[in-house]
């Protein structure tokens, strides 16, 4: 597995990328003071066939229990979003997620999602990337992503700006049903965007 040595991640010759970062261990001494006092547990979802890449920003409690990327509700919202069937999303050949946490951060005292912890993004995302090669499209969910993928932040404005990206990227708001309210006073998202994403998902996927 991945060795942590002085702030960096040893890769082994013999050993995989993926196993690598499922045996990453560098915020398990974080996660054990959060309210959840949970251990490391990585959800690694990718292959470098994959042609789409789902990058988020970390996993939540149902995904940590299931070892399932976007196995929740944010996720079939999602799964709606780009059109496609859960046995499509989880063709590991096809769609790659690939978070900027790999790890369920944990809770703060208000039973709150933590933030994704800096590290295992600045750890690890580059290492991914260029493990990926077949990418012909992008999802950029959420500030986190968008801020590593782009350079910038204010997720409003990105996916306002949509077409600026598209057909290749596309900067989307996060699907949690906490957002419910933005997507009402945003209709033109799921009216203008999600069609374009959408078609662009079922050539990509047709490839």
């Amino acid at each position: 597995m991945g060795e942590y040595a002085g702030g960096t991640v040893r890769v082994n010759a013999d050993t995989t990328l993926q196993d690598a970062i499922s045996g990453c261990r560098i915020c398990a001494d974080a996660f054990a003071r959060t309210a959840t006092a949970h251990a490391p547990r990585p959800v690694v979802w990718f292959r470098p066939q994959a042609r789409i890449l789902v990058a988020g920003q970390a996993p939540g409690m149902r995904v940590h229990l299931t070892g399932l990327p976007f196995h929740d509700p944010s996720g079939a919202r999602l799964r709606d979003w780009m059109g496609v069937t859960e046995d499509e999303f989880y063709d590991m050949n096809r769609v790659a997620v690939v978070p900027m946490a790999f790890c369920f951060p944990g809770y703060d005292a208000h039973r709150a999602d933590l933030p994704p912890p800096l590290v295992c993004g600045q750890t690890w995302h580059a290492k991914v990337m260029a493990h990926l090669p077949n990418l012909k499209l992008r999802l950029l969910i959420g500030g986190a992503a968008q801020k590593w993928h782009l350079n910038t932040q204010g997720v409003t404005d990105l996916v306002r700006d949509w077409r600026a990206h598209a057909p290749h990227l596309f900067p989307l708001p996060h699907p949690s049903w906490r957002n419910s309210g933005w997507l009402k006073r945003n209709p033109w998202f799921e009216a203008e965007l999600v069609p374009v994403l959408r078609a662009r998902v079922r050539v990509v996927l047709a490839e």
